[in-house]
């Protein structure tokens, strides 16, 4: 099943694997995801939409084991401070679901931050733009694709 996401990647002429997966809508979380399609949390990267107070709206990258640190990417964003937002706002601001957003064909180009771990792997995975489905991709590309900027934005649960 081709999702905007795997189409944005289509079109850049990047490699990647769509995994689906059972989604269990009361267990969105990271770790539940990174154990139904077979990859360590740390793997797993979460997109969690933030509000800087300067800069506005963000999309930040995390490792399915950890959570963001919001000082970290105020900080690495240009903000003196940042939130997430309201769950009610998530689909209103990206077109995406909790449990399916991704920074691939959102409503709007926001700037993407994801967590400097990100390099540490071969493949990553990451949302498709939809619960129960995937990408698997190099997180190369996907920094390359997204324009995200790298940096310290993750810490322990």
């Amino acid at each position: 099943m081709k999702t905007n996401a795997a189409r944005v990647l289509d079109g850049l002429g990047i490699r990647y694997e769509l995994r689906a997966y059972e989604v269990d809508p009361d267990d969105l979380t990271a770790e539940t995801v990174a154990k139904k399609v077979g990859l360590p949390a740390e793997q797993v990267f979460k997109t969690l939409v933030a509000r800087g107070d300067k800069k506005g709206v963000c999309l930040a990258v995390v490792p399915g084991n950890s959570e963001l640190d919001l000082k970290a990417l105020a900080r690495l964003a240009g903000d003196a401070k940042s939130e997430t937002v309201a769950l009610k706002e998530v689909q209103p601001l990206t077109g995406y679901i909790r449990g399916g957003v991704t920074a691939f064909a959102c409503k709007k180009d926001y700037p993407v931050y994801a967590d400097e771990t990100i390099e540490l792997f071969d493949v990553i995975s990451i949302s498709a733009g939809q619960r129960g489905l995937q990408v698997l991709l190099d997180p190369a590309d996907y920094v390359r694709a997204t324009k995200a900027k790298l940096g310290p934005i993750a810490r322990d649960k």
